[in-house]
């Protein structure tokens, strides 16, 4: 069985470099990094983690807390995350809470008994007194916490106040915006905030339906957008908050036989991979999901590395345009 020596060994690199490689501490070539990969795959040199967690005060693995794994946003979001977490050398653990507030305490005990070396929050239920006890770095997506170390974030005013702007300018005059969750406020609440600003600086007529809680878990919003455009039959302009309820638009649209974008114009948010699977395809929002992936890693890294890091990030987001509007 290969050992640590022959790692460094065949790498031609110290034994003291092989360890910081594979614990990941203080600075790191790029190309040391590859010449001990190398080494460790030729060997097939597997680290012992049991033994590494225990000599140290954590580990080189991050805890992700999504509340929602077949969400297309926070599968794209997992995958950027992981990818991105890797090419720092660490492994992550992934928790899908479903927004059982038990569920997110359980696995947060998991991440510290664990001794991760921080974790990336994209669930909004989480109490915000849990993160005064935990005593690591806890990084959020989409969510801002006084008590938290760092929040990622794309403009999501901004991206409110495109949709409606394009909405309006392809000539709808009769505009509904179907998202945020009643009772639970999320960052991506501004998005109605940025429509709301523009349809009333521009004098447009527009409806806002709220959504529940289990139409978000379930991924089902057929029924409610069915009755909505019966309700407000004059409707020429939908902003979704996602994807996923602008799919379910189209889908609804066909059923009823409401041409797009023909008679209604459709606009949704996220720019998952989805967007680009409907027929029509959807104009969308593009949200920068990689790049907030990788920023929330580098975040997390050099907190846990004791550095300062900025308390809250922002990006910016831009309007693709495809079919739909």
């Amino acid at each position: 069985m290969a050992t640590l020596k022959d790692v460094a060994r065949e790498s031609g690199l110290t034994v003291g470099t092989v360890s910081r490689v594979l614990n990941n501490r203080g600075y790191i070539s790029d190309k040391a990094r590859e010449k001990v990969d190398a080494a460790m795959k030729k060997l097939n040199y597997r680290p012992n983690e049991v033994a590494r967690s225990l000599s140290k005060s954590s580990t080189n693995t991050i805890g992700v807390i999504v509340p929602h794994i077949r969400h297309p946003y926070f599968t794209e979001m997992i995958s950027n995350l992981e990818n991105q977490a890797y090419k720092k050398g660490y492994k992550i653990l992934l928790c899908n809470s479903r927004s059982i507030q038990e569920k997110e305490r359980e696995y947060i005990e998991i991440c510290t008994s664990n001794k991760v070396a921080g974790i990336i929050l994209c669930s909004g239920t989480v109490p915000v007194e849990v993160f005064d006890e935990i005593g690591i770095s806890v990084v959020t997506i989409e969510r801002f916490l006084d008590n938290g170390t760092a929040a990622v974030e794309c403009d999501n005013r901004q991206g409110g106040a495109l949709a409606a702007e394009r909405l309006i300018a392809c000539g709808c005059r009769h505009l509904l915006h179907v998202g945020n969750i009643g009772g639970q406020f999320m960052p991506a609440d501004m998005r109605t905030e940025g429509f709301r600003e523009v349809c009333e600086r521009e004098n447009v007529p527009f409806v806002e339906l709220l959504t529940e809680e289990i139409q978000y878990n379930s991924m089902k919003y057929g029924e409610l957008i069915e009755d909505a455009l019966q309700k407000y039959p004059e409707t020429d302009g939908l902003f979704a908050n996602s994807d996923v309820i602008a799919a379910q638009t189209l889908q609804t649209c066909r059923k009823l036989q409401i041409a797009v974008p023909e008679r209604l114009k459709v606009i949704g948010f996220d720019d998952v991979f989805l967007a680009t699977l409907t027929t029509p395809q959807l104009t969308t929002v593009h949200q920068p999901i990689k790049e907030m992936a990788e920023i929330a890693i580098n975040l997390l890294h050099d907190s846990a590395s004791g550095k300062l890091v900025p308390k809250r990030t922002v990006l910016p987001v831009c309007l693709t345009a495809r079919e739909t509007a």
